[in-house]
């Protein structure tokens, strides 16, 4: 029998996530640019023709506008942030302009020993925020994030998103399906008194039992404005469903009174206090 907590969670690699496709980046499958660069397409009398053609023996004016080469334009390199106790990786702003606002762990308690299930990153659309804020709260910053702070987050419609990305290996979608049944219908009974069990059973939609969730497997769940919810596994749509409640409660196993990671919350209540 095992007699650390380290003896039995996975032992997971960093995970780096691409922020165009929200995947977890390959590295092994990555492409030598190097190699590529340095091969020598072979000389064919096509090639010389072309040449000839390409109006490189011009004058120099001509060849100013012709041969001149154009400099690749380059991306912007999006910085990241490491969650410390997976070593899950997040760019901190996505390609639609959401903000990284804090990193955390979900942890799920198991013959009393913690197992680490998923590291996440909560995302929000900043501009929409600060403006809630300020239009709620005014110009001047509070000493402090407010309960009556977090409780505005959860109950507006402005765009965010929270990214999983799993560390646990041999995670199937029954047991993710059952987690947040779990958590969905605790938050739902915090914020109504009562369960939705139908409702709750939404979020996974028609992702399949039978899906293997690997150590890397990515789920998004965004609240779109509208009061969507919407939940992608490993870049495919599962479900959207519109419904202020299952979004709320959503957002506030995150943010909520009981949350997944209370350094994961501090933290986005320290952002918020930035936008004073």
């Amino acid at each position: 029998m095992p007699s650390t907590m380290e003896d039995v969670t996975t032992k997971t690699e960093a995970v780096e996530i691409d922020p165009k496709t929200v995947l977890a980046l390959n590295k092994s499958a990555a492409i030598d640019e190097k190699k590529i660069s340095t091969e020598v397409e072979p000389k064919t009398a096509d090639t010389e023709t072309k040449k000839e053609d390409s109006g490189c023996d011009k004058t120099e004016e001509e060849k100013k506008e012709k041969c001149d080469q154009v400099e690749p334009i380059k991306e912007e390199e999006i910085p990241v942030e490491t969650e410390p106790k997976t070593g899950v990786t997040f760019p901190v702003k996505l390609q639609d302009g959401k903000l990284l606002k804090a990193v955390g762990l979900r942890k799920k308690s198991m013959l009393g020993i913690g197992l680490k299930i998923y590291g996440f990153g909560i995302y929000a659309d900043n501009e929409k925020m600060k403006e809630l804020m300020q239009s709620k709260i005014g110009n001047k910053a509070p000493s402090k994030p407010t309960k009556e702070m977090y409780q505005m987050v959860i109950d507006s419609d402005f765009g965010m998103m929270v990214l999983l990305v799993i560390v646990f290996s041999g995670l199937s979608m029954s047991m993710v399906r059952k987690n947040f049944d779990e958590g969905l219908g605790a938050a739902i009974k915090k914020l109504t008194g009562g369960k939705n069990e139908e409702l709750t059973k939404k979020i996974m939609g028609e992702a399949s039992d039978d899906i293997k969730l690997t150590s890397g497997s990515v789920i998004e769940i965004s609240r779109l404005p509208g009061f969507v919810l919407q939940t992608k596994v490993m870049g495919e749509i599962v479900s959207k469903v519109e419904s202020e409640l299952l979004c709320r409660a959503y957002i506030y196993m995150y943010l909520g009174e009981d949350p997944f990671d209370k350094e994961a919350k501090d933290k986005f209540g320290t952002s918020m206090l930035s936008m004073f």
